[in-house]
């Protein structure tokens, strides 16, 4: 009897968690689709200067890629160090790499 009280615990409990990151995956996807609808129209109708514009939408799609990250590859979850470790050495390299060839064209 009380083996069926805890299964019944653990259920309730992992049923909840799913439900808690189904929500926040959907609040996710909405706020990417929400960024890029707002990206778009940014340039569709030239409503901000262009020199504005750019770093804009730069921010917008560094935002998305932070929740592409972090809500769609679980980069947030317990066992994925390796994974994260590999992605931001990876960034690491391509802004050294973008700021050597920028420093070398600038010279």
């Amino acid at each position: 009897m009380a083996d069926n009280i805890n299964t019944n615990k653990v259920n309730s409990f992992r049923k909840q968690k799913s439900k808690d990151e189904m929500k926040k995956q959907l609040i996710s996807f909405a706020l990417m689709i929400g960024f890029t609808i707002i990206a778009f129209g940014i340039v569709a109708t030239d409503a901000i200067d262009k020199m504005f514009v750019v770093p804009l939408l730069l921010i917008l799609a560094f935002v998305q890629v932070a929740f592409q990250f972090y809500y769609f590859m679980h980069m947030k979850d317990k066992g994925h160090e390796l994974p994260s470790m590999m992605i931001y050495g990876g960034i690491f390299a391509a802004l050294l790499t973008i700021a050597a060839l920028s420093v070398i064209v600038w010279w």
